[in-house]
């Protein structure tokens, strides 16, 4: 293994569109393809007045968020904050969260430790 791995963002799988959310934007993981080992990370685009498909909360990943183009909602637990370009959110590992995109979308860069199956979906999370 290289010390090293360039690839890119674009060229890495959607999986909004393996898994049929492909009308709510773009989903990219792509920490296996540059060979990480510790750090996980994931690259949404969300196409405006979307929500992310899943709501997610973990038991050990603090995730950090930050917002590289567009404006949205984020649902932390009951709580709704409102989001524009630029805008940094750290998330502590047992909160639960949602994304929404504003009218001109919303594009997240998230990041933070990878901990193996330390992620637990939610349903029915934000209802209207």
């Amino acid at each position: 293994m290289s010390d090293y791995t360039i690839l890119n963002l674009d060229d890495v799988e959607d999986f909004a569109a393996k898994y049929g959310f492909g009308e709510a934007g773009e989903v990219r993981f792509p920490r296996e393809a540059l060979a990480a080992e510790h750090t996980g990370f994931s690259h949404m685009r969300l196409r405006a007045g979307r929500r992310s498909p899943v709501a997610h909360r973990h038991e050990k990943a603090e995730e950090i968020c930050i917002v590289l183009a567009g404006s949205g909602t984020a649902k932390l637990d009951d709580e709704l904050r409102e989001l524009q370009t630029h805008d940094m959110l750290r998330i502590a590992p047992p909160v639960a969260r949602q994304f929404e995109a504003g009218p001109q979308g919303l594009e997240l860069l998230v990041f933070g430790a990878r901990h193996e199956g330390d992620g637990e979906q939610l349903e029915d999370f934000w209802s209207e």
